[in-house]
Order: C-alpha cells, then sequence, then structure tokens
C-alpha cells in the first residue's frame, strides 16, 4: 500500500480510480484499510476543492414542491395567504424565522437552504423592516440620549 497525499487533479484521479477497484475489499483487510485512508484522503480533496454553496431559498422549496407534487396552495399552511406565498416565491419578500421552522418541519428542508443565499434575509418577525420607517424618531432618540449623556459626563468630569 503506498498512499500519497492528494495535491492535484491527476492525485485525485488516480485514488478515484482506485478506490473503485478496491470498492468490495473486507473492512479488516489490508486492501479495506487501504480503501478508508483513501476514501478520507479524496473527502478531504473534494471538501476543499470542490465546495458546494447552499441553494438559494426559493430554489430549495421550488424543488421539494416538485419532489412532492405540492403546489403553491400547500404551502400557505407553512408560509401564509396566498399572497404571502406568491411574494416568497416570486422573491419580493424574505422567509420569517417562524416560516423557515414549518418548512423544516413539515417538509423536511434543511434550515441551512432556508437561510442561505446571498439575498436571502430571515427576519425575527414579518414586520422588523417596517418598525424602522414607522418609527425614524427612534433612530434620533437614542442619539440625542446617547448624546447629552457624554455631555453630562464631561460637566461632572467623569
Amino acid at each position: 500500500m503506498q498512499i500519497h497525499p492528494i495535491r492535484s487533479e491527476n492525485d485525485y484521479d488516480r485514488a478515484v480510480a482506485r478506490i473503485g477497484q478496491l470498492i468490495g475489499a473486507a473492512p479488516e483487510s489490508p486492501e479495506g484499510e487501504e480503501l478508508d485512508v483513501l476514501a478520507t484522503l479524496v473527502d478531504a480533496y473534494e471538501a476543499k476543492h470542490y465546495v458546494m454553496d447552499v441553494p438559494d431559498p426559493v430554489v430549495a422549496i421550488q424543488f421539494r414542491m416538485e419532489q412532492q407534487g405540492l403546489t403553491r396552495k400547500d404551502l400557505e399552511p407553512m408560509i401564509g395567504s396566498r399572497a404571502r406565498v406568491s411574494e416568497i416565491l416570486n422573491r419580493k419578500r424574505s422567509l420569517t424565522l417562524e416560516m423557515v421552522r414549518r418548512l423544516k418541519f413539515n417538509l423536511g428542508i434543511p434550515a441551512d437552504s432556508l437561510i442561505g443565499g446571498k439575498k436571502s434575509v430571515v427576519r425575527e418577525h414579518a414586520h422588523v423592516g417596517t418598525a424602522k420607517k414607522a418609527h425614524p424618531t427612534r433612530a434620533f432618540r437614542t442619539n440625542r440620549v446617547a448624546t447629552n449623556t457624554r455631555r453630562s459626563k464631561e460637566a461632572v468630569g467623569s
């Protein structure tokens, strides 16, 4: 058994070909041990060089819908109204944490797939984004209080 590190595509191809030859080896045999070591090396090489991105949440939902023969109406108990399902699937609205939980539990979609994606932002509650718009003075008040507190401390000499 001559095993070398996998540093190139050629090394990888040779290791995969050898694994193909050893695939039926008994676990405790020298061939079985060689298979185990090569599989570990190939796995490490693939993890480093063939990184798979987490799918877009909408793609993950659509894939599961296709697998299970579901319609948009079937998603309503997990996402909300017909309009809400449409907004999610058309990427006009992000999934909330509660939606992610329901989709994970009911459809078996991994949470990583539902949270992933660059444009996907999961919110604790659906109205978080609108809260800032509804109360733009909160930020101003917070800054004013911090400024007044700092000025008070400077005046006292703290």
